[in-house]
């Protein structure tokens, strides 16, 4: 019993120090991306959401952890790190973003760090006790992270209708399809079902993008009709036309 037990442990720790390992390669994916903004100094259309939304995730669940005490240390660290990642991104976007895209980042972060964050964490250490308060924000994390691997199928719609896989990089849906294992398999053992639930729907998405850009890979992207017929209509502006009848001063004028 006791050697099942450690095994047991062992195990567990095996899929956290997994989890923590992928997860901190998918953390460190868009630095390429903010290489080039600092280069270029200007953001060109990129969007914090995502980085807002990775910020208020690993907040919510170093919460949880702390909530849980026992055998959440490896939560704690990549949630740590994710923390700080995210910060840098949010610093070096609101340093290099237009004004407009500033002040809607500066928003954003209100609403989920300052505001969304605050209002859990002040409403579950006053109305809750114990195990209820855990179990509630554990409830949170689960339904938050749900959210955030349903957001994936707008991507997946568009590599169908563009037949086209320029916006799925392969190798990040790899990444976390992978981390979606360890996670699940980390919170199975663990028997904590707030972990191990969302990471079914990421590995199942996971599964879908992957699926999806073996079969599109080699297909001939659908281009959008009316922008064809926009370049067809600008190209017979360009062409030169000699009018016929006219003099040559008038073709001079011309």
């Amino acid at each position: 019993m006791v050697v099942a037990g450690q095994y047991h442990h062992l195990l567990t720790f095996g899929f956290g120090l997994m989890g923590n390992i992928v997860s901190f390669l998918v953390f460190l994916s868009p630095l390429p991306t903010f290489y080039k903004v600092y280069k270029k100094k200007s953001t060109e259309g990129f969007q914090s959401i995502p980085y807002v939304v990775g910020l208020f995730s690993a907040m919510l669940w170093i919460y949880y952890a702390l909530l849980k005490g026992h055998d959440a240390m490896l939560l704690i660290t990549i949630n740590s790190v994710g923390i700080v990642i995210q910060t840098f991104y949010l610093c070096v976007y609101v340093i290099y973003a237009p004004t407009k895209a500033r002040m809607d980042s500066l928003k954003l972060i209100t609403l989920f760090i300052i505001v969304g964050f605050g209002l859990i964490v002040l409403l579950t250490q006053f109305l809750t006790k114990g195990d209820k308060r855990c179990a509630i924000v554990g409830w949170i994390c689960l339904i938050f992270s749900l959210c955030v691997f349903v957001a994936p199928l707008g991507v997946l719609r568009q590599v169908i209708k563009t037949k086209s896989v320029a916006y799925m990089p392969i190798l990040l849906s790899i990444a976390l399809t992978i981390s979606a294992v360890m996670w699940f398999f980390y919170g199975l053992l663990l028997g904590d079902f707030n972990i191990a639930i969302p990471n079914t729907l990421g590995f199942t998405f996971g599964i879908i993008q992957i699926i999806l850009y073996f079969v599109y890979k080699n297909k001939k992207p659908v281009i959008d009709e009316k922008i064809t017929e926009f370049k067809e209509k600008m190209s017979e502006l360009d062409e030169p036309r000699v009018p016929e009848g006219k003099d040559q001063n008038t073709i001079n004028m011309v």
